[in-house]
């Protein structure tokens, strides 16, 4: 979809918020360019606040028997358990989404279908004038599953990724997943 100077007014804006917890940021699986990301992350939602936008956010949540689990075989490295330290979503990003009024889904695996459901029924008849920008962690794994499956469920709606609030495994595998969506129609700024 094709977005002329001045239209972008006309789109209803939501912020879709991935997986910024502690266990991706410098727990289990963190990483610099995660922790670097942060302000950039606490900035965008509360410019979304400030327009007054939706915002959603969501969880990577896992159970004790994570080891078991298909994700656990081959990632095995025990993070986002829930009730732990790493499980919860960044204090100063948990307070930028408590102010906003987020709604926070807490998904079993890489992408969130019930995200997709609820934006998909938010849309209704007008997923054309959606625009929803996805950020957060881990680009090449969580973001690019969630940017995807709402492309997939909402052809037509307008979906973005704003790289200075996202970041991956590494900087090469992050650079592969921004790439990824950009050939599927997702605008990478």
């Amino acid at each position: 979809m094709i977005i002329r100077p001045g239209e972008e007014k006309d789109m209803r804006k939501i912020l879709v918020v991935v997986d910024m917890q502690n266990d991706f940021i410098d727990g289990a699986l963190g990483t610099q360019q995660a922790r670097e990301i942060v302000q950039n992350v606490v900035r965008k939602i509360e410019s979304y606040t400030r327009e007054g936008a939706p915002v959603f956010a969501t969880r990577d949540t896992h159970g004790e028997d994570y080891l078991t689990t298909s994700e656990g075989r081959h990632l095995p490295v025990p993070h986002c358990i829930r009730g732990t330290k790493g499980w919860e979503i960044r204090p100063e990003i948990a307070g930028a989404l408590d102010r906003a009024g987020a709604e926070i889904i807490d998904k079993p695996t890489f992408g969130s279908r019930a995200l997709a459901r609820k934006l998909t029924k938010l849309a209704g008849e007008r997923p054309q004038e959606l625009e929803i920008e996805v950020i957060g962690l881990c680009t090449d794994i969580c973001v690019v599953s969630n940017a995807l499956l709402l492309k997939a469920a909402m052809p037509e709606a307008l979906i973005r990724v704003d790289p200075a609030c996202t970041a991956g495994v590494t900087p090469e595998s992050c650079q592969a997943a921004l790439l990824t969506m950009k050939m599927c129609q997702v605008e990478v700024e």
